[in-house]
């Protein structure tokens, strides 16, 4: 398939000729939310976490003696049943375990579901190149308005991948709240699901497709 390159200025130069097995391929929904739960899960920390009764503050000293006070037998203060005593079966931060298994290649094809969708919206715009004079922020907030609608001052707007000889990019676009900028071996679906236009640089589509064959 064929799509058109433009340049910072928002202007149609030339066309490209895409690999269908990456940006034409039919979305799965069920395959794409698989993926991206499971990379969501791999992501979490496990943060709670609760003291038993062998850790809690407390003597093992016996509250009081075992007959004769007419009141309930007890061994410890550090007892569940007490108050400031240890938990029972609440969560632990060390046995906690959210990993999940995921197929490369099943990673590999919900990333190109999400792409051949974001062609398929007109939300994937291929850059010729993008140039700065001083790598500021302020170069790149102007090519950002030239290509976007940014008036709204909404957040995820643009999901911009470079080159990994570009990186100058990503320190100029870097404060701007609405623009992701990443290299092209690094791109995650999830952060992606977020925004709602790709910007591809062309040198950085060669470099994706062989990323994709090697996998």
């Amino acid at each position: 398939m064929k799509l058109d390159v433009k340049n910072q200025k928002n202007e149609v130069i030339e066309q490209i000729e895409l690999n269908n097995n990456i940006f034409n391929v039919k979305l799965n929904s069920d395959t794409v939310y698989q993926v991206y739960t499971s990379m969501l899960s791999n992501r979490r920390q496990p943060l709670a976490s609760t003291k038993d009764r062998s850790e809690v503050s407390g003597g093992g000293k016996k509250p009081w003696k075992q007959k004769g006070t007419g009141r309930a037998r007890v061994g410890s203060n550090r007892s569940p049943i007490w108050r400031h005593g240890g938990v029972t079966f609440g969560p632990r931060q060390n046995e906690a375990n959210f990993k999940k298994a995921i197929n490369q290649k099943m990673k590999q094809k919900a990333l190109a579901m999400v792409l051949s969708a974001k062609v398929k919206d007109n939300e994937l715009i291929i850059l010729d190149k993008i140039e700065l004079k001083n790598d500021k922020t302020k170069e790149m907030n102007i090519i950002a308005k030239n290509l976007f609608d940014t008036n709204k001052k909404k957040n995820n707007i643009a999901y911009i991948v470079v080159d990994n000889g570009n990186k100058n990019i990503i320190r100029a676009s870097r404060n701007i709240p609405f623009i992701y900028t990443t290299v092209d071996n690094s791109i995650d679906l999830v952060t992606l699901l977020n925004y709602k236009y790709v910007v591809i640089l062309k040198d950085a589509i060669s470099n994706i497709e062989k990323i994709f064959k090697k996998s």
